[in-house]
């Protein structure tokens, strides 16, 4: 499908489905939800279908009740992709990622379109806005409305869901994929009406108590430095979630607070959960977790910042991270 026959396509009425990868974070809600603002302003009939519950700091973004979680309501999202005439998946580059919904999207009819920033993407799409370089998946929605010449469109709406992917895929701006067209872009998203504050507030300052007390107790307890290497690991049981009271989203952003250590080069995180063990890598420098994690623990992501997973118990799991990392040592001290 070229750009032309895809902005044909939109340019009649059609039944649009957005699906993101299972456990969305910011930008994969964002970018769903933002590009659902956009195309309903097409007149399209749009559902965001998601295959998993997300963080509660994110229910916030507009029209986020309007969501049809797979886990909880398979059978109306398998029949939302039956009768779809277009697809849209977002934020991911395998269908492998969306879990249960990747044979039925596989399987639908309808064209499907990948708008995505991760590395090595599969070639299932009929249409790829894929660029590697981009700061997020909102950045490239962004740019997805520019090519379908409708940047005219943006509104709050659109623009707050779009804000906070990019603040969150970028480290609140501070990766080194935040570049000028980010900050271009987020000007824009400013100028429509995204109160920054407000929004930094609603992500960051939304916690609830066992969150604190769990990341708190991760730190405290459970998170050590390798003996001459620069890498912190830090690990959580699934007893010591349910301990801690676990929802969905919180342990989100303990792996970062190993590479927050000075002079730390690689932070892993393992947990154990739904029955397998669930790994979160961050880098700096030249060491790349993405070619890392695929290599060893059937993952993937970005060079300096991926995710994995293993179907040993947790202490194998680490027990072999442990003992492969050493082999990298060079790459730390180049």
């Amino acid at each position: 499908m070229t750009l032309e026959q895809l902005q044909a396509t939109l340019a009649q009425p059609q039944h649009i489905v957005i699906t993101t990868h299972k456990s969305p974070d910011g930008d994969a809600m964002g970018s769903s939800l933002g590009l659902y603002h956009f195309l309903i302003q097409l007149n399209h009939s749009v559902t965001v279908v998601t295959p998993n519950e997300y963080p509660v700091n994110l229910h916030w973004l507009p029209n986020n009740d309007k969501v049809v979680i797979a886990a909880q309501q398979s059978e109306k999202a398998a029949q939302l992709i039956a009768d779809a005439t277009l697809i849209f998946t977002l934020d991911f580059n395998n269908l492998s990622r969306i879990d249960q919904l990747a044979k039925l999207v596989e399987q639908a009819s309808a064209p499907k379109v990948m708008i995505d920033h991760h590395l090595e993407p599969s070639n299932y799409a009929a249409f790829m806005l894929s660029d590697t370089t981009a700061s997020s998946t909102c950045e490239l929605v962004y740019v997805f409305m520019q090519m379908m010449k409708h940047i005219n469109l943006l509104n709050k709406q659109i623009a707050e869901c779009l804000y906070t992917g990019i603040l969150t895929d970028t480290g609140c701006f501070k990766y080194y994929s935040c570049t000028d067209r980010t900050h271009a872009v987020v000007s824009h998203l400013v100028a429509a009406g995204v109160k920054n504050q407000e929004i930094h507030e609603r992500i960051f300052d939304a916690d609830n108590i066992n969150r604190k007390r769990l990341h708190g107790y991760a730190v405290a307890h459970k998170m050590y430095k390798m003996e001459n290497l620069p890498v912190i690991i830090t690990s959580l049981t699934s007893a010591e979630l349910d301990e801690y009271n676990y929802e969905t989203g919180n342990s989100d952003g303990i792996v970062n607070v190993g590479l927050g250590i000075s002079g730390v080069k690689l932070s892993a995180f393992f947990v154990e959960r739904d029955g397998a063990v669930k790994i979160s890598f961050r880098s700096k420098g030249g060491f790349n977790v993405n070619e890392f994690s695929r290599k060893h623990f059937s993952g993937g992501g970005h060079a300096n910042a991926a995710g994995g997973g293993s179907e040993v118990s947790l202490h194998e799991t680490i027990k072999q991270f442990e003992t492969i990392i050493p082999t990298y040592a060079h790459e730390f001290f180049e």
